[in-house]
């Protein structure tokens, strides 16, 4: 395996308050599967994938990018969850995104790459500053870091943060998650 080409972002203690117990707040997002869902009203386990920014085609990252720890990689993260979602299935797991990005840049990702799990749009950052979520600033923008949720009936139960590499991230959080072999389950 090729290691990740990007240093690790430090643990800056920013997500030190999601611990298991605290709920998500009930709020509505818009959603690529069409509609608003919301997350705390979510039943079972769910992961929620929070992450930073995902490129287009021929769109240049935002400046600065290259230079923030942590904030390459969503493309590879979200794919990685995409691969394995069958897995997440088995195991009785609901995946969802979240990022800051506008509804319409969230479904042409989501249609690009044939996801099978919803993106929820934060462009109003609502959720973020409800639960304030770590975040960096780069280009002039603020952007969400990368931190996971696992989540049972919109309580956290687990946080995964720092997440590196997020390209592997999926296989982690599937084994953690309760299958007995990350992705043994995908073939599908």
């Amino acid at each position: 395996m090729i290691p990740w080409p990007w240093p690790p972002p430090p643990d800056d203690g920013a997500a030190a308050h999601l611990v298991a117990g605290y709920g998500l707040p009930d709020l509505a997002l818009p959603a690529t599967s069409g509609g608003s869902l919301t997350p705390a009203r979510v039943t079972g386990r769910c992961l929620l994938i929070i992450y930073p920014w995902t490129g287009a085609p021929g769109q240049p990252n935002p400046p600065g990018w290259d230079e923030v720890p942590g904030a390459h990689g969503s493309t590879p993260e979200l794919l990685g969850f995409a691969r394995l979602h069958h897995g997440f299935d088995d195991v009785g797991v609901r995946v969802l995104g979240l990022s800051g990005q506008s509804h319409a840049d969230q479904m042409a990702f989501a249609d690009r790459n044939n996801l099978p799990f919803p993106l929820l749009s934060d462009a109003a950052h609502t959720f973020r500053d409800a639960l304030a979520l770590p975040t960096f600033e780069t280009g002039g923008q603020t952007f969400l870091k990368r931190i996971t949720l696992l989540l049972r009936d919109g309580v956290i139960e687990k946080t995964y943060y720092p997440v590196h590499p997020p390209d592997s991230h999926a296989r982690e959080v599937m084994y953690l998650c309760g299958a007995t072999r990350p992705g043994a389950n995908t073939g599908r």
